[in-house]
């Protein structure tokens, strides 16, 4: 005869109390829920979030399933993919970066065991769900996975299927979307007037004999200087220019006229070592650059017009980089950051000599001369979700290594300092250190704030929590 339910409760005082124990757990974790809700109520209406269905939410998400996630995340149906198998993410055109966190040696228990003490968890997160553990490092699986094949180009082709966002994007409202020549993009006087730029009437200017009519075969040339502060302001103490094939054909020291208050070495690159023996004058290099630049010649520079004032020069043919290529609230780029993202070329990198100025003159003749044979539209659309940042940011993984794991591995008796470091891990890498996300932190319009998180995944095992 099988006892009774009432009788195997009494029977089992132990069972009994772990039923209780898991109840008790069940309130505190709906309540805790419900925190959840509210923020979640509290957030900007179209924000990015994630949803999972209820009988997901006891499934595992294996790594296979993450990367689905993080791909969908960076190209969205705009990529041509679709939404997760597992789970759905909302509003993931707002999605400006993921950061990936892995935390070795804190398992599920210590999540739990910590998880009243973290505010930023209970308020900020409103999903998590469980990391089934990978064989592979989680880091490496990831990158090396595939992106899955788009159902289509990730470019409209015509007008009337362009993003929204591109449409509106400032190079595409200046210049349209078809291809263009040079002549297009050359300055009217009108904007080299309003970008300050010399023009003719400047006292003491010289003038290049750019007296022939630009076209489309007109050739480009890069040009760019350094500059040092004298007791006159800025002057010219050295001038580069390199030719359409991005050969330099001039590169000259010049002695300011004035004396030097500082070489802004910093920037420059300049030393008073550099000029001393330098006899050259701006008049000298002004007579130069007059020679060597054809009639329909066009200059090409990023922030030309400072570099043209320090000449004291006056040219009618230019093409400004910095005008060029706008961001999408018409923000200009620093050539540097242009570089690295067009041109995919590391420059300025040099911290305590200064600028290159030949190198800076080559890397804008490149830049417009991409933007030429690209149009418009390609890089419009290449720039609609950058805000300034470059696409190589919107994935970030970082790993903590445990040192608690170099503890256990070199004493089987110090295991409770291993659970003490484990937790204290937990607390101080979450709340000090700043990383107050576990597994995926998706952050709306580029801002990195707490209102941004919306996911949190953990390890169902003791070999660590994500």
């Amino acid at each position: 005869m099988e006892p009774s339910s009432s009788a195997a409760e009494t029977c089992n005082p132990k069972k009994r109390k772990t039923e209780a124990s898991t109840e008790h757990n069940s309130m505190k974790r709906s309540k805790t829920e419900e925190g959840c809700d509210e923020e979640l109520l509290n957030r900007p209406s179209g924000s990015p979030r994630l949803s999972v269905q209820l009988d997901r939410l006891q499934q595992p998400v294996s790594l296979l399933e993450l990367t689905e996630l993080l791909h969908f995340a960076a190209l969205g149906t705009a990529g041509g993919l679709k939404q997760p198998s597992w789970c759905h993410l909302h509003h993931q055109k707002k999605v400006k970066g993921v950061n990936v966190v892995i935390l070795e040696g804190l398992s599920q228990s210590h999540f739990y065991k910590n998880y009243l003490t973290m505010e930023h968890l209970r308020t900020n997160y409103t999903t998590r769900v469980t990391f089934t553990p990978s064989p592979i490092s989680v880091a490496s699986g990831i990158f090396s996975s595939d992106v899955p094949k788009l159902d289509r180009p990730p470019v409209p082709k015509s007008d009337d299927k362009l993003h929204k966002a591109v449409k509106h994007h400032p190079i595409i409202k200046k210049y349209g979307t078809q291809k263009r020549g040079v002549t297009a993009y050359v300055l009217t006087q009108e904007e080299m007037i309003k970008n300050h730029f010399p023009v003719r009437g400047f006292e003491d200017f010289s003038c290049t004999k750019n007296n022939v009519r630009v076209t489309d075969d007109s050739p480009l040339y890069g040009l760019d200087c350094e500059m040092c502060l004298t007791e006159k302001g800025h002057e010219l103490t050295r001038v580069s220019l390199v030719d359409s094939d991005g050969n330099c054909v001039l590169d000259e020291l010049v002695k300011p006229q004035s004396r030097v208050l500082n070489y802004l070495t910093k920037f420059s690159g300049i030393t008073a070592a550099m000029l001393q023996p330098i006899t050259t004058t701006l008049r000298v290099v002004q007579a130069k650059l007059r020679m060597l630049l054809p009639g329909d010649a066009v200059l090409v520079g990023h922030s030309l017009n400072n570099d043209l004032i320090a000449l004291k020069l006056i040219h009618q043919h230019v093409i400004d980089t910095s005008l060029l290529y706008k961001k999408e609230l018409g923000q200009k780029f620093k050539l540097k950051v242009l570089a690295e993202m067009v041109l995919k070329r590391q420059i300025q990198t040099d911290e305590n000599n200064g600028h290159n100025p030949t190198e800076d003159a080559a890397a804008a003749l490149e830049l417009a001369q991409y933007f030429i044979k690209t149009g418009p539209h390609q890089v419009g659309y290449c720039f609609k979700d950058t805000s300034g940042q470059t696409k190589n940011l919107f994935l970030s993984i970082v790993q903590f290594s445990s040192f608690s794991d170099h503890l256990r591995r070199h004493s089987a008796h110090q295991e409770q300092l291993h659970q003490s470091v484990r937790r204290l891990s937990l607390c101080n890498v979450l709340k000090k250190v700043g990383m107050i996300f576990i597994l995926a932190r998706f952050v709306p319009a580029g801002v990195f704030r707490p209102s941004g998180h919306v996911c949190c995944v953990r390890r169902a095992v003791p070999s660590g929590l994500l």
